[in-house]
């Protein structure tokens, strides 16, 4: 089950988010509520993103635009770890010289980079 918030629970769960700074964020497509009947609301994630956008506009004055890169670095990351687990289950499961010689190559991918 998905909890749901709406903009006033929102705003009431983050002290330094206000209306026209949530207003600027959603118009930025920095964080993108669903729509439903009763308006827009907001998943755990959008909540930890506001958080996070708040800090940081607190913390080192940024606006919009370099918030929005921020946040897109931060879901690349996040995309890309993920994407390594997934890698690293896979692994798992196959055999012992298979899981050597991929380890001897990315060992030797990232010796060349350096």
């Amino acid at each position: 089950m998905t909890i749901r918030y709406s903009e006033t629970e929102v705003i009431t769960a983050i002290g330094n988010l206000t209306q026209s700074r949530l207003t600027r964020f959603v118009q930025a497509e920095i964080v993108v509520p669903v729509q439903s009947s009763s308006g827009p609301v907001f998943g755990e994630i959008d909540l930890a993103r506001l958080n996070l956008l708040c800090e940081l506009t607190d913390d080192f004055d940024l606006d919009e635009d370099s918030l929005a890169v921020i946040i897109s670095l931060i879901d690349q990351l996040h995309t890309t770890r993920s994407d390594l687990r997934s890698l690293l289950a896979a692994l798992e499961n196959e055999a012992q010289d298979v899981r050597e010689r991929v380890a001897a190559a990315w060992t030797s991918g990232r010796d060349d980079q350096a």
